[in-house]
């Protein structure tokens, strides 16, 4: 029976038990904060990253991993004792790190199967855990390719901003269709989908945020749902109202609310949230 391991990159948002626990590996972006470089692994403590983005002169700029450091990491499993590895990231159209991935892989002449998951924090969570618990129970390559397909199939990843100030200055504003830079106090909640941020709902005031919800409870009430993440930038107020509300889809058990990281706060500015629906 082969051994395979799951890797992933640090825009995820997750648990620290289940990374333990699943054996995962988490390869760490990088932020620079004034002049000063972040292990993005080191920035997880709440609020930490927060305070240092308020604080800062400028935005924080996010970097991918170096390809040798994924080279690292593939031949460190490889020495472990892994068969085979496959390698989940953050959508290619917000970062290069799949391309550092595979670049890393050529380099450590190991077996990854590396993976775009057209998503990042929590619905790439949801691939990575699956993975992780087929590869623990022995599942074979094709089988755990197959689910995370499925998973990636049957997900969708709401965002929603206070402002949209961070993704100007960050040069992510070219990839939300149909918004302009000068709308910058304006709520927005947008969908990704196809690796392209597409705006649902826009408008002024909190109302905008409540209005998009019941409307988005109103459509999954159609699906069955399997678990539901909520990510946050800021205090966890609007999250746990959201979770709340949200529990009439699925069980409060199988809501997970956690604060995002670095690399998603640094776009997204603080009073952002996410929400991500695996459907079963």
């Amino acid at each position: 029976m082969s051994k395979i391991k799951i890797v992933t990159d640090s825009s995820i948002t997750i648990e620290p038990e289940l990374v333990e626990s699943l054996g995962i590996t988490v390869v760490p972006l990088s932020v620079m904060i004034d002049g000063v470089i972040y292990n993005d692994n080191d920035l997880k403590e709440e609020g930490k990253f927060l305070n240092l983005m308020r604080q800062s002169k400028e935005l924080p700029k996010t970097s991918q991993p170096p390809v040798g450091v994924f080279a690292e990491v593939y031949e460190s499993l490889i020495k472990e004792g892994a068969d085979k590895i496959v390698s989940i990231h953050i959508t290619s159209s917000l970062s290069g790190t799949v391309e550092a991935a595979r670049q890393g892989a050529t380099i450590a002449g190991a077996d990854v199967t590396v993976i775009d998951s057209t998503f990042t924090d929590q619905s790439m969570k949801h691939q990575v855990v699956q993975a992780a618990i087929l590869a623990e129970q022995g599942a074979s390559l094709d089988d755990i390719l197959a689910k995370i397909e499925e998973v990636r199939q049957k997900s969708e990843l709401f965002i929603g901003v206070s402002t949209l100030e961070n993704l100007v200055k960050g040069g992510r504003i070219g990839r939300v269709s149909g918004m302009i830079s000068s709308l910058l106090n304006i709520r927005v909640v947008m969908e990704l989908k196809d690796s392209t941020l597409n705006p649902v709902a826009k408008g002024r005031g909190q109302k905008t945020f409540v209005k998009w919800l019941d409307s988005f409870i109103d459509h999954a009430k159609g699906y069955q749902v399997a678990e539901i993440g909520i990510s946050y930038s800021g205090t966890p107020d609007w999250a746990n109202t959201m979770k709340n509300k949200l529990e009439v889809l699925v069980a409060g058990e199988h809501i997970s609310v956690l604060e995002t990281g670095s690399i998603i706060q640094t776009h997204t500015g603080e009073g952002a949230f996410a929400v991500m629906v695996r459907y079963e």
